[in-house]
């Protein structure tokens, strides 16, 4: 039997008392190695990792103090016990529920330092696992050998290929409790492989285990003769890190901030994503395109001759080239693609569901862009692969859509770069995380469709008409009162010679949005439709005047969005529900309390009123004339 693959302590103790900054030396120029452990629920993740950690002798030395206290107390000697405590220790985590989210922890061994992150099986916290995968190098999957291959089994090991792990290791558990049984390995192992070509997995290292018994673990156990391979720890301190393999890929780093302590010095600092550079290079910044050379690799510790993959390092040019926080640095040979409209993977992670066309964060890299998820093509069932028609995602699915963004971003296929590929998707009003996504490709469309430039511009088309444009976006509730106010601000506004269109909810939805219903999905298709048509307008010069409802702050602010800043002037008509249903003149709060009239906003669809409207109309004290002399009022002040 080969000798274990960890030193032991006494060895590092040796050295820290001898000399302790070679000790540190040693320690800080170690690899790191970002391993998850998955799999279904009690396959023994926790107890491997409890063996990682004791057999690795690098066990905090206060968590040692306290086995050591507790192995006198129960009368009891040697390492079963102290393993067993440790165990303990961790299952009682889980018991309480702390590892229920990803738990993470590290170890150490003369060859390689690590990160372990210990994700629950449990469906209902698919999100959590996605979250322990996102920066991990290699996965364990765990199979209890007593229960083979299992739903858990296959979920965890499809989002590991599918968030880009290249390296998986299937560890077949609790082989003491069949009797070390080679055959029942094995089957397991074929049964584990050919669901694996079916997912597009073509290359993992099968071993058989015992988290509790250490079999493989850090030594060959003599209970498997029949196994030839490395033990989990040998393969964990060999394997080869993916920063070693994005060495070999086209040079990337995003910008993270642009770095100008003085008049003398700017650089653009970040993480190299992938690739190699040194002074001397030429180099491109995307989205712009803007070209320059590299004069100098500049690190805390002093200048660098090249920066690899892995590295932070701030990169100075020698032209004065526009370069901000979100730009991505390339080759000059080498750039990568740059697109607004992509194909993407996502992961929905949030308890409410994914709403079609509503505007949420995107995240990818340093920049953050607002982006429109448009309804999926289809959700993924996990056990069967089938494509399953879908009009949302729910919590933890997994699906296929099409994102649009607001502008033009430089990224890469998730299957070539995480950083460049893989983003989050963020609520724009709570800020949290709702989703997880991987861009797979973009769409030709967005290659293909370019902006035309046009010599007669939105400036001359307003002096001509001797006005600012602008756009009144009237909101508030049914029967509140828009329309006709919006109409006496139009009548107001003409007789002193502007130029004004209204857009009335109700006539655009007898033709451009007459296709649409009265869903969420659809409300937002409508005013996203509006916002477009009324940017149009303001660049044609007219004042518009918009009257609908439009009950979500996300929308009412993408229209705003797309509006120059100034421009934009949000009215709430201010109406309480029970004063818009007593008018109720065209009868249609009646027939929502009825039933007849699913969806409506007030009674069983939400109205979010504004939280800083420009302007406020409180109808119980304003007449509608009034409230159209204060409205004209104040676009003619602005």
């Amino acid at each position: 039997m080969s000798a274990p693959a960890t030193t032991p302590a006494y060895v590092t103790d040796e050295l820290i008392a001898r000399d302790i900054d070679e000790y540190l030396r040693r320690h800080q120029h170690k690899s790191l190695l970002r391993f998850i452990t998955c799999g279904s629920v009690d396959d023994g993740k926790s107890t491997l990792i409890g063996r990682l950690l004791y057999d690795s002798k690098m066990i905090f030395e206060d968590q040692l103090a306290a086995l050591e206290a507790d192995s006198k107390k129960v009368g009891t000697q040697g390492q079963e016990i102290d393993f067993a405590l440790l165990v303990d220790g961790l299952a009682a985590e889980r018991e309480q529920g702390i590892t229920i989210d990803v738990a993470y922890r590290f170890f150490s061994t003369e060859k390689r330092k690590f990160i372990v992150a210990d994700t629950p099986g449990h469906e209902q916290y698919t999100r959590n696992m996605v979250t322990g995968a996102s920066t991990a190098d290699l996965a364990i999957i765990l199979i209890d050998a007593r229960k083979g291959v299992l739903t858990q089994t296959r979920r965890h090991s499809y989002l590991a290929h599918l968030i880009g792990i290249r390296n998986l290791v299937l560890a077949v558990n609790k082989m003491d409790l069949i009797g070390y049984d080679q055959g029942r390995y094995e089957a397991i192992v074929e049964d584990y492989r050919a669901f694996a070509r079916s997912i597009g997995i073509t290359e993992f290292v099968a071993m058989p285990i015992s988290g509790f018994k250490g079999d493989n673990i850090t030594a060959p156990s003599p209970n498997t003769p029949w196994y030839p391979g490395p033990t989990l720890m040998a393969h964990l301190e060999t394997v080869e890190l993916d920063t070693a393999i994005d060495q070999r890929k086209p040079f990337r780093l995003p910008v993270q901030w642009v770095n100008r302590p003085n008049l003398d010095f700017r650089g653009f600092s970040g993480l190299v994503s992938s690739g190699v550079i040194k002074p001397g290079d030429g180099v491109r910044v995307l989205p712009s395109g803007k070209t320059s050379t590299v004069t100098r690799v500049v690190t805390f510790e002093g200048d660098l001759p090249q920066a690899v993959a892995g590295q932070s390092v701030t990169l100075c040019f020698a032209d004065e080239i526009d370069c901000s926080r979100g730009d991505v640095i390339t080759r000059a040979d080498q750039p990568t693609e740059v697109a607004d409209q992509f194909e993407a993977t996502v992961v929905w992670m949030s308890d409410e569901a994914l709403v079609p066309g509503r505007p949420y964060w995107l995240k990818i890299g340093a920049q953050t862009v607002t982006a429109r998820v448009h309804a999926p093509e289809y959700q993924i069932n996990i056990n069967t692969l089938e494509h399953i028609a879908i009009k949302t995602l729910e919590l933890n699915a997994i699906g296929v859509t099409k994102i649009t963004l607001e502008r033009a971003i430089p990224f890469e296929a998730y299957a070539e770069s995480r950083a460049l590929g893989g983003f989050i998707l963020i609520d724009k009003f709570s800020n949290a995380t709702v989703a997880a996504g991987m861009l797979q490709f973009s769409l030709r469309r967005a290659q293909n469709v370019h902006w035309q430039a046009l010599d007669v511009t939105r400036e001359l088309r307003a002096g001509l008409k001797s006005q600012r444009p602008a756009v009144l976006w009237f909101t508030g509730l049914s029967g509140s009162g828009k329309s006709t106010i919006a109409n006496l601000v139009e009548k107001k506004l003409a007789h002193i010679g502007k130029h004004t269109f209204l857009l009335d909810g109700d006539n655009v939805r007898h033709g451009l949005n007459k296709d649409l219903g009265f869903t969420q999905a659809d409300r937002i298709e409508n005013i996203r439709r509006i916002g477009e048509v009324a940017r149009l307008m303001t660049d044609a010069g007219l004042i518009v005047l918009s009257a609908f409802i439009s009950p979500f702050r996300a929308e009412r602010e993408l229209a705003r969005s797309l509006i120059p800043q100034g421009e934009f002037v949000e009215v709430f008509v201010d109406t309480p529900l029970a004063e818009a249903e007593k008018r109720d003149v065209k009868g249609l709060y009646k027939k929502a309390r009825s039933g007849q009239l699913p969806n409506f906003t007030g009674i069983d669809s939400p109205y979010e009123a504004p939280e800083a409207p420009e302007i406020r109309i409180d109808t119980t004290q304003m007449t509608a004339e009034q409230a159209a002399d204060a409205i004209v009022a104040y676009l003619l002040d602005q």
